[in-house]
């Protein structure tokens, strides 16, 4: 089951100061609107989701390296100065400038 955040709902100048609580809850379960202990307004606080995945540094990487992305079919262009850019990976032109 997901743990929501909330935070306790408060007058005037201290609005953003409130308590804030975690809750573990279904899906499914409707949003709380007051604290289970004191009996206070609430209101959930959206956060972003902690997803572990199976990538790491060295998979970013392997998958972005000029061979991969080639045979990807992406082309990649590195800066080579002064508005000109040198083709590393993939089809196209060898070289492009901003002129």
């Amino acid at each position: 089951m997901p743990t929501y955040l909330y935070q306790v709902i408060l007058d005037g100048d201290d609005a953003d100061e409130g308590q804030v609580f975690e809750v573990v809850q279904k899906m499914s379960d409707s949003p709380l609107t007051h604290h289970p202990k004191t009996g206070q307004p609430v209101r959930r606080i959206i956060t972003a989701p902690n997803i572990a995945t199976r990538y790491t540094s060295s998979h970013e990487k392997k998958s972005l390296s000029n061979e991969n992305l080639a045979a990807k079919g992406f082309t990649k262009y590195e800066r080579a100065g002064d508005g000109q850019y040198v083709k590393t990976a993939g089809k196209g032109p060898d070289h492009i400038s901003r002129d």
